[in-house]
């Protein structure tokens, strides 16, 4: 059984030398990483990293980024590594929204050069209204005709804070949702919650193409929350993830392992899922 990472982050290695310099460009990399002891990793340290816990493949997310230069750098970088990783790794490509026809277009120029989704989307900093669907819908509708699911960071309406946390909570994650039926959208972090709400039936019917991945979990749920959520909206839509460098990937797989899931469910969340939303061979 092949272990995915569905959701990771890498940067060029120039960035740890350029961290005050990004920071004062971009809001999203301000918020995640302007402080020193927060994590960076590059393609190199990612790729070590998932030989050393035994990961078989890893999804390179891009940022939320609200500086156009600096995407367009990134998206360059997770082109390049991904080409260069035989097969380790897939890549989603950071845009924002607020750019209009030129996100969509940068959606276009990374699908062509073999990235496979979009995000991860952070509404907060890029101040996104998940409710302005013309906002929205030339992202959305270039992911769509690509076949390219998007990536969309999501936060708890309760409980602690944290650098990112954000205020993308269940009801707009709906609303995007709802708003975008055909489109194949991973809710990260368990969607703030939002599988919770499967237990009611017009919910449950709006998730058709919506996973929810697992990262940073141990920073936010005991591990039961795997069985919890597998028993509302099936783990055929769970993607196990670590959110790397933030967590290793060995800390993130103990609690899958560890939780009280048949050795079917298991595999899915652990691979499977991935590998056929992302059409791996």
């Amino acid at each position: 059984m092949a272990v995915i990472d569905a959701h990771c982050h890498i940067f060029p290695p120039s960035f740890a030398e350029r961290r005050a310099e990004l920071a004062a460009r971009d809001a999203t990399f301000a918020e995640l990483f302007a402080r020193p002891q927060a994590r960076l990793a590059d393609a190199p340290t990612l790729l070590a990293a998932m030989e050393r816990d035994g990961i078989d493949h890893a999804v390179a997310a891009g940022l939320g980024w609200t500086d156009p230069a600096i995407a367009r750098e990134a998206n360059d970088y997770l082109i390049a590594s991904v080409a260069a990783s035989g097969g380790r790794l897939s890549g989603f490509c950071g845009v924002n929204p607020a750019w209009g026809d030129a996100a969509a277009e940068e959606v276009e120029r990374c699908a062509a050069a073999g990235l496979r989704g979009v995000g991860e989307l952070h509404p907060a900093p890029q101040r996104l209204n998940l409710a302005d669907r013309a906002l929205l819908a030339p992202v959305m509708d270039a992911a769509h005709r690509r076949g390219m699911p998007l990536l969309l960071h999501c936060s708890e309406p309760v409980g602690h804070l944290y650098p990112g946390k954000g205020d993308t909570t269940p009801g707009p994650v709906y609303r995007l949702i709802t708003d975008f039926p055909d489109n194949d959208i991973i809710c990260a972090h368990w969607g703030g919650g939002l599988p919770f709400y499967a237990l009611m039936p017009e919910v449950a019917a709006a998730l058709g193409r919506v996973y929810f991945d697992s990262a940073a979990s141990p920073f936010l749920y005991r591990p039961e929350i795997y069985a919890a959520v597998a028993g509302i909206i099936g783990s055929d839509k769970i993607l196990f993830a670590s959110d790397y460098p933030l967590l290793r990937h060995r800390r993130a797989w103990r609690e899958v392992t560890a939780a009280a899931l048949p050795p079917p469910a298991r595999e899915a969340i652990l691979g499977q899922n991935a590998a056929r939303l992302l059409r791996l061979g």
